[in-house]
This record gives C-alpha cells, sequence and structure tokens, in this order.
C-alpha cells in the first residue's frame, strides 16, 4: 500500500478532486481511506438522551485509495506540493523506505 496514516494526500478523482487532506484513518480489508475535509455525507442521527433533538451530523466518508497520491514535501522538487507516485527504496541496513518518484527525496509519515 503506497499511503499510510497521518500521510498528507491530494485526491486525484472523483467529486473532491484537487483538495489535499491528511489521512485520518484506512480501512485495508476495503481498500479505502478516509481524509480530512474530504468527501462530506450528512449521517442522520435518532433522537436519544445524548442527542434529544436528534437531526442530521457532518462527517466524512471513505475514498478508494486509488483516488490519493502522496503530496512531496521536498522544496527543490518540481512536484512539490502535489501528489506523486511512491517508490520503494532499500537502504544499506536492509530497512525499506518510501521515496518520491520525481526527486528521490524520503517520504516521512506526518510530514
Amino acid at each position: 500500500m503506497h499511503v499510510r496514516k497521518n500521510d498528507f494526500v491530494q485526491v486525484m478523482a472523483g467529486d473532491d478532486s484537487g483538495k489535499t487532506g491528511k489521512i485520518l484513518s484506512i480501512l485495508s480489508s476495503k481498500r479505502r481511506v478516509i481524509v480530512e475535509g474530504v468527501n462530506y455525507v450528512q449521517k442522520h442521527i435518532r433522537k436519544s438522551e445524548k442527542n434529544p433533538q436528534g437531526g442530521r451530523m457532518q462527517m466524512e466518508a471513505s475514498i478508494s485509495w486509488s483516488n490519493v497520491l502522496v503530496v512531496c514535501q521536498n522544496k527543490s522538487c518540481e512536484k512539490s506540493g502535489k501528489g506523486v507516485r511512491v517508490r520503494r527504496k532499500f537502504l544499506d541496513n536492509g530497512e525499506k523506505i518510501r521515496v518520491c518518484y520525481k526527486c528521490g527525496s524520503e517520504i516521512v509519515v506526518g510530514e
């Protein structure tokens, strides 16, 4: 999977195309992600002791993880601030990291 929780991503397809936000959670069994500020839906709330009025609540719904790209934060990259594809790179000590496809800079979670 090319995205992780707390990654800053850009939506590439759908009604919210072009918007950016942080990944709040990943639903790996469904291959979907929930991105902050993207794909708002209205959820209807039943009357209860907690919520005596009932009503509607606005919340983020999930989108397919194939519709998001990680945003490159490297200032010298030509794609800086835009969604980029991600590659895997093995370091000398055997550790595997994610790097920007264009500039090769490391992508850090929560950057």
